[in-house]
């Protein structure tokens, strides 16, 4: 598979659009397809070739899986196994170890004696049988099912997970007799150990060890099936017993899998909206590693794991785990701050960009990338939202050291400096940019509420709510413009060509340019196939800004824009030709899914299509956005403002809407509104 890039002229109005002329959504061709049970299925055609990748965590490892058929159906399938907490020496980001593994590096497999090549497409003339992969499913566990032998003698299912808290990861065959005679099942015996360098290795030298579990010869009868396992694992003790169980790492995987899918439950007549929300629930909160510094949650992607970031744990990925319950996810968000808090100093030197190896050393190589502005937006928000006193308490100095520093990095226009923002350089920021203000805005909002509710001094609630309204006016006197013919934002100072970022004053409630900002970001300038382009006319892009970007129209109200784009990035990311989740980014990358991308996702339905703005421990402002196509949408098992709850949106006449609250044992609450309007519920 060639993963789709470029600005394609035929996904766009016409060659010679007018600049104000919204993009027209093209139909999508569909690779993939839900299935019953929510899992979705390739069923292998004529569309060949086709390779893809996908990344499954658990709390010590990683397994990321590339895979594919060529013209004429052979396989491959390349895995590499990270190791978060095995780590060498100097410590730095991506100092983990990792090892890559192909299908030459598996114990051989026989079936009546014949050897099983799993690269090989048809049976061939030595007598060697074929391995024809005819569907591959993915739901937490990538499951490749193929046949073999012509006339086929056996169906083979296989099966990659991680284990949910081991360091150990694993690919399991399961060999069906499809004939009418019984038929041996072979695998070799495989222990394989690789020893790290022993001068290098962090603690102690590391051993990555490949094993087999259930190795031999059986006799199949008819219909019945044999397993075999692969198990990848790192120790530090390679000599010590391990009673290694494929089959009850698989359940637990797949009992993490389905919590995730009992909490924040997505209902709308819409499946796959659904199902996306669904997969971004376990790409999100998969990626959280058991470190000797508390549990971290990793982007992932071969490169981020063991550390946290400002951006994508502080701002992007903790205020999604506020409403989702998942107590391992809050254990990380509340780890996250807490070390950020760690960097707090007297003379407001920048807290780190990052904390990587486990907590043992810090990557600030951009600079102050706006990071203190991330770190208060996410903290203020969770804060919030997760309803908790006494986590507010421990948060609220390191919201205040943060509002405090970016307080006096205001400029003589009274907007703030950074010397970069969340792209690093990567794209041109100035010395301002709107990014960093934006949240700096938003966190002087949430401040103000939770100030009030930690009964902190009037005055410095007041200063906050100040400070805000002197940011949001000079924010729109140095960055309002009108830039290629939409009255919108220039991103920083001196900006000529529409950002993709110009979307962020819309997800912090200011819409004072919302109707030029929007028809900019669907303009054929911004809107790419695979979603906004970082900078009008390049071809990178990133999915944080297309994901914002969506989270921010609802919020403006532009519902219909708002969803025809959300169905058509959801059905893209799902069902098409990479996935089954939200992407970092492309050229950067090879579009890794990153997990923190998958929070955002979220996010465009808790706080964009649901409206939810967090006021108290246990009160938000709700602002539904229901298609007009739609009667009714619901998010059930919310675990925010310290409470479960469900909350439904229904249709009640041409103009109104009926908002209610279900909590367990306690009654019903009914809200009718207006359509557009905001209710404030107390729970």
């Amino acid at each position: 598979m060639r993963l789709l890039t470029v600005l394609s002229l035929a996904f766009y109005v016409g060659f010679c659009a007018p600049v104000y002329a919204q993009v027209k959504l093209l139909p999508q061709q569909n690779r993939w397809t839900i299935q019953p049970d929510g899992s979705i299925n390739w069923k292998l055609d004529k569309r060949l070739p086709h390779t893809d990748h996908i990344e499954m965590s658990g709390e010590k490892v990683s397994m990321w899986v590339e895979y594919g058929v060529d013209s004429v159906g052979k396989s491959t399938i390349n895995r590499t196994i990270v190791f978060p907490t095995f780590r060498m020496l100097p410590d730095a980001t991506r100092s983990h170890i990792s090892f890559s593994f192909t299908d030459n590096d598996l114990p051989r497999f026989y079936i009546n004696n014949r050897l099983l090549k799993t690269n090989l497409a048809k049976s061939g003339k030595s007598g060697d049988l074929s391995y024809k992969i005819t569907d591959i499913t993915q739901k937490g566990v990538m499951t490749v099912n193929a046949e073999s032998g012509t006339p086929v003698l056996a169906q083979i299912q296989r099966k990659f997970y991680p284990s949910v808290k081991e360091p150990m990861a694993f690919e399991k065959f399961v060999f069906t007799n499809v004939t009418d005679k019984d038929v041996t099942f072979s695998m070799e015996y495989l222990r394989k150990e690789i020893r790290t360098d022993s001068v290098r290795s962090k603690g102690k030298q590391h051993s990555i060890v490949t094993g087999t579990v259930g190795a031999g010869s059986k006799v199949v009868a008819p219909g019945k099936s044999v397993t075999f396992t692969v198990y990848y694992m790192a120790t530090d003790n390679p000599s010590q017993s391990l009673n290694i169980n494929p089959d009850a790492e698989e359940t637990a995987r797949m009992k993490r899998v389905a919590s995730l899918m009992d909490k924040l439950q997505l209902v709308t007549p819409d499946k796959i909206l659904n199902t996306t929300f669904d997969f971004a629930k376990i790409r999100a909160t998969e990626s959280i590693y058991k470190t000797k510094g508390g549990y971290m949650h990793g982007p992932g992607g071969l490169a981020y794991y063991a550390a946290i970031w400002a951006n994508d744990q502080a701002e992007y990925v903790n205020p999604f785990f506020a409403f989702l319950g998942d107590n391992v996810g809050n254990q990380s968000a509340m780890n996250a701050y807490r070390w950020f808090a760690k960097y707090m100093n007297p003379d407001y030197k920048p807290i780190p960009s990052s904390i990587v190896a486990e907590g043992d050393a810090v990557w600030k190589g951009a600079g102050d990338r706006g990071d203190q502005a991330m770190i208060a937006y996410g903290a203020s928000r969770y804060a919030l939202t997760y309803g908790s006193i006494d986590s507010a308490k421990v948060l609220w100095p390191l919201i205040e050291w943060c509002l405090e520093y970016s307080h006096r990095k205001l400029n003589a226009e009274g907007v703030v400096n950074s010397d970069a923002d969340e792209l690093e350089n990567r794209f041109p920021a100035g010395k301002a940019n709107l990014s960093t203000n934006s949240l700096y805005y938003d966190a002087l909002r949430s401040a103000t509420m939770l100030g009030k509710l930690l009964n902190k001094p009037a005055s410095q609630t007041n200063t906050y709510t100040k400070q805000a309204d002197d940011l949001k006016a000079n924010m729109e006197k140095y960055f309002g413009a009108n830039v290629e013919g939409f009255d919108t934002y220039k991103y920083y100072e001196t900006n000529t060509t529409l950002r993709a970022w110009i979307c962020m004053p819309l997800t912090v409630g200011i819409f004072d340019r919302k109707k030029g900002t929007i028809d900019a970001l669907f303009s054929p300038r911004l809107w790419t196939a695979d979603g906004l382009a970082t900078e009008a006319g390049k071809i990178t892009f990133w999915d944080r800004s297309t994901l914002y970007a969506l989270r921010g129209v609802f919020a403006a109200g532009e519902t219909e824009k708002a969803m025809d784009f959300l169905k058509y990035y959801s059905q893209r990311r799902l069902l098409g030709e990479h996935v089954p989740y939200a992407v970092e980014a492309y050229p950067e990358g090879n579009q890794r899914h990153l997990s923190a991308e998958s929070g955002l996702y979220c996010r465009i339905y808790t706080e964009g299509l649901f409206g939810m703005r967090p006021t108290g421990f246990n009160t938000f402002d709700c602002t539904p956005r229901l298609p007009k196509d739609w009667n009714e949408m619901a998010l059930n098992k919310i675990n925010a403002f310290g409470n479960e709850f469900d909350l439904s949106i229904q249709r009640a006449g041409s103009n109104q809407l009926k908002v209610t609250i279900n909590q367990a044992g306690k009654k019903t609450k009914t809200y009718l509104i207006k359509d557009g309007a905001t209710c404030k519920v107390v729970l």
